[in-house]
């Protein structure tokens, strides 16, 4: 393949999705970083919807991160989806499903009241509680850690952050869900898919928030 770099943020997931395939596909590439605050004309200039990640080659700029992951994917051997068209269309919309459930999260702990808050985390149950119905063991879809888990885990990591703030009940007695995520968080490609610094700059980012979720962190910090 060609030279590859990939246009990074610290914080976001759709990145890390594009991270874990590149490693489990042992592809080499350039990760750059840039502030999304601050975004250097360059990027604007090359990111039609001024998003992360970008994946640059010598023939093109491809942009959105489950088309950086397909293409990787179809242009190397192994394929991370199932053979069969209609598991892999499951997984597919599955995925979907783990894009939306990124933004419930977003939502979730950027909630200004009490009452948003609840209603967030009344939704991420819901939708976690669906999730359980599907997943057969011990990865999503089997023995074999497929792209969706990869997707999955980048979900899963938000709530290694939530977790050490309290117990909201989001994942209670969903015991596939937390096997699940248990394995895919020890897999070597989920863990170098995030920077050195990531659990502190994300502990940071959603304590500044301004929201109710950051409110209960100032409250529960032993520095406040």
């Amino acid at each position: 393949m060609s030279s590859l770099q990939l246009i990074s943020h610290h914080l976001c997931p759709y990145v890390q999705r594009a991270a874990i395939i590149l490693s489990e596909k042992n592809i080499p590439y350039k990760r750059t970083y840039i502030d999304l605050a601050n975004k250097p004309e360059w990027f604007s200039d090359i990111s039609p919807l001024g998003k992360v990640p970008l994946l640059i080659s010598d023939e093109a700029v491809l942009f959105e991160s489950q088309v950086i992951a397909d293409y990787l994917d179809e242009v190397t051997p192994n394929s991370l989806y199932p053979s069969s068209p209609l598991q892999k269309a499951r997984h597919r919309a599955w995925i979907t499903f783990a894009s939306d459930t990124l933004n419930v999260i977003g939502g979730f702990y950027s909630a200004p009241t009490e009452t948003e808050f609840k209603e967030k985390t009344k939704q991420l149950r819901a939708k976690f509680t669906k999730v359980e119905q599907e997943v057969s063991g011990p990865y999503f879809d089997g023995k074999s850690f497929q792209l969706i888990d990869g997707v999955w885990a980048t979900v899963f990591r938000y709530f290694d952050a939530f977790d050490q703030i309290a117990d909201f009940g989001i994942l209670t007695d969903l015991e596939k869900i937390q096997s699940w995520r248990a394995l895919v968080s020890k897999r070597a490609s989920v863990v170098t898919a995030t920077p050195n610094g990531y659990s502190q700059r994300l502990t940071t980012f959603l304590k500044d928030r301004n929201s109710y979720l950051s409110g209960l962190m100032k409250s529960s910090s032993p520095l406040n």
